[in-house]
């Protein structure tokens, strides 16, 4: 579905992409869900919690997996990646909140790999906003929606109740 960006529901969107996520894994064996700091981190933390995966949820920085690193430097707040089960031979379930260039996507599975080769990686954002460099397609996406250069999707995550929003910046 393709989306205005001035009407963002991202709790919406959270909805849209946990049925399809739950039906796309119904019947795969040994799956484990990975986020990618910070937005898809809160997402795939969420989709674990209400797919009774939570043991098998981990978490992705990377920043030193990057093929900018050396041209952006280190970020202010680099995270710890957490993944604290077996990832050889797992049925990977990678989650970014914003899919957009693809080296991210790169990167994240560069860092997988240092820890086992999954059986299979499947990749879940929560929007898409296109413009690819890199030949990479979500398996799971909730809305596609055009941005303007320059400018970027941001995903928040409420302290109060944990409810997502999604800005333009």
């Amino acid at each position: 579905m393709t989306l205005n960006p001035n009407q963002l529901d991202a709790e919406q969107l959270y909805a849209t992409l946990l049925a399809d996520v739950k039906a796309g894994l119904a019947g795969v064996p040994d799956v484990a869900i990975v986020g990618i700091h910070s937005g898809g981190a809160w997402i795939a933390e969420r989709l674990a919690a209400d797919l009774g995966l939570s043991a098998r949820c981990g978490v992705l920085d990377v920043s030193f997996y990057r093929d900018d690193y050396a041209k952006k430097g280190l970020p202010a707040e680099v995270k710890p990646t957490n993944i604290g089960f077996e990832v050889a031979a797992a049925n990977i379930l990678l989650v970014d909140d914003v899919l957009y260039t693809g080296r991210t996507t790169r990167a994240a599975i560069n860092e997988l790999f240092d820890y086992g080769r999954p059986a299979r990686i499947m990749l879940a954002a929560l929007v898409d906003r296109g413009e690819r460099q890199l030949p990479v397609a979500a398996d799971f996406v909730a809305g596609h929606v055009a941005v303007p250069k320059g400018q970027a999707l941001v995903l928040q995550k409420r302290a109060d109740d944990g409810k997502f929003t999604l800005t333009i910046e």
